[in-house]
């Protein structure tokens, strides 16, 4: 093993559920459960966190079709409910479940490839004492909090 890894593409690593930085362990364990690591570069994967980011774009992007082509099929033919068990409902698992995992997975890794973490308050940041305007005129910035309870 070597301390240092090539830069593997997230979409490439991720859609196909491969560690994000070997490229060769597994991300899952079952069908979305992330497994604590992987088991051939000893990644841990506590960094990864893609919320709902996956449920939100099957939503925007399959869920959308395949509703349009329940409505489009009752307006269209005035189809009985048991079609719609045979046709739309199979379409809509089909188009919201698969995708669930490989989008799960390239967020994983894009998580990953651009080193994307939780959002932090600096506390060191100090700002200059004093600055000028453009026309030379001094001005003082407000005080920095330095209490919670200011913030």
């Amino acid at each position: 093993m070597t301390d240092e890894w090539p830069p593997l593409q997230p979409v490439l690593t991720g859609v196909r559920g491969l560690c994000p930085r070997c490229g060769k362990g597994h991300l899952f364990n079952g069908f979305l459960t992330l497994k604590p690591k992987c088991e051939v570069c000893d990644l841990d994967y506590s960094f990864a966190d893609p919320a709902d980011g996956p449920a939100f774009f099957v939503i925007c992007f399959a869920c959308v079709p395949s509703v349009f082509l329940g409505v489009w099929q009752q307006v269209a033919f005035e189809t009985p409910y048991w079609v719609h068990l045979l046709t739309t409902l199979p379409f809509m698992l089909i188009t919201c479940i698969l995708p669930l995992r490989p989008l799960k997975g390239w967020l994983i890794a894009s998580q990953y490839f651009y080193k994307a973490e939780e959002g932090k308050i600096d506390r060191d940041y100090v700002r200059p004492r004093h600055a000028s305007s453009d026309d030379g005129e001094e001005i003082t910035p407000a005080p920095v909090p330095t209490s919670g309870d200011d913030l």
